[in-house]
């Protein structure tokens, strides 16, 4: 039987609509049950049927012909269809054609290497972590850090179905993490105050009275994380360098970094021009580093408008070329 997204998807969220109606479960708890039980795991509280179903729905995946690419879109279409009903403002899942766009320019900048760590510190279900693994060719060992443990364990069940090598911390991300510095950090930055102003006090970027924006905390410790020559690469708010703190983070980023571009996404993403974001690149200041010649700056087109895509990706490789001779 041929695999196809689609099709997958529908059993999978039929399943997992049963399993949820059968454990009095959200339908995001049911679906990492789901994904738990595809992996290989044991559960007593599942009826036959479910079992048989769940059997099914495992030999579909194992199939030689199917990629981590299909497995990860099916999961995430389950993911996204259950956060829609969740009310935690956690509970987003970043666009595929961002996920994309970040995994072609991070394989740009990491193109001589064929292993490196892969790092990002708010990495929710995994969803972006695993997209761009699957894009880049070299080795990649990723880290993802997260404290909400339905969605944590959506990451663990995701990621162990791809067969990707991914450690997962469950804790507060802005708290000291077991993990020696990365090549690369990625994120699409939750932004907001964190709410623990003991643990922001550790901080450069605390604020100086008052609740520290966690997207900033986020930054200084992705940098914390991250080697020097390392590169980051975050999803921001447009107002990032214009919040009434933004004068602190901008003099914290020429400390630290270079930037090497900054790339508006389309307007057309987003709700409102207020939840509008950005791609945000930086390299970690170090011994053999110089800032570019010149920062990439490009407003993206709508990436349904495939000939104006195809242009602004010439124009990246053009600027690729006059910063890194390839």
């Amino acid at each position: 039987m041929e695999f196809t997204v689609e099709k997958a998807f529908e059993h999978l969220d039929s399943l997992t609509i049963d399993v949820q109606n059968s454990l009095d479960l959200t339908y995001l708890e049911s679906l990492a049950e789901v994904l738990h039980l595809v992996n290989g795991g044991q559960s007593s509280k599942v009826s036959d049927k479910q079992k048989t179903d769940i059997d099914n729905l495992s030999e579909q995946f194992e199939q030689q012909t199917v990629t981590n690419e299909q497995i990860r879109k099916t999961i995430q279409l389950a993911l996204i269809k259950g956060m829609k009903g969740s009310t935690q403002a956690q509970h987003t899942i970043t666009p595929d054609s961002v996920a994309m766009f970040i995994g072609y320019f991070l394989q740009k900048l990491m193109k001589e290497y064929k292993q490196f760590r892969l790092f990002d510190p708010a990495s929710g279900t995994g969803n972006l972590l695993t997209a761009v693994m699957n894009q880049v060719e070299a080795d990649v060992n990723g880290f993802g850090s997260e404290i909400d443990p339905t969605l944590i364990r959506l990451a663990v069940e995701s990621a162990n179905l791809q067969q990707q090598s991914v450690e997962f911390f469950h804790q507060d991300s802005l708290a000291p993490l077991l993990l020696e510095p990365v090549d690369v950090t990625i994120g699409d930055l939750p932004v907001g105050y964190y709410p623990d102003d003991v643990q922001a006090m550790k901080y450069e970027l605390k604020a100086a009275e008052g609740h520290s924006y966690s997207h900033h905390l986020f930054i200084e410790q992705s940098l914390t994380y991250t080697k020097e020559g390392g590169y980051l690469l975050f999803l921001i708010p447009n107002f990032l360098f214009t919040s009434d703190q933004s004068e602190q983070l901008h003099k914290f980023l020429l400390k630290h970094v270079h930037i090497v571009s900054l790339l508006q996404l389309p307007l057309s993403m987003f709700s409102s021009e207020n939840h509008a974001k950005s791609i945000l690149v930086l390299q970690k200041k170090g011994k053999n580093t110089n800032a570019p010649k010149q920062t990439l700056m490009a407003q993206l087109p709508s990436f349904k408008d495939a000939a104006k895509t195809v242009e602004i990706l010439r124009k990246i490789d053009a600027w690729f070329i006059s910063e890194y001779g390839e």
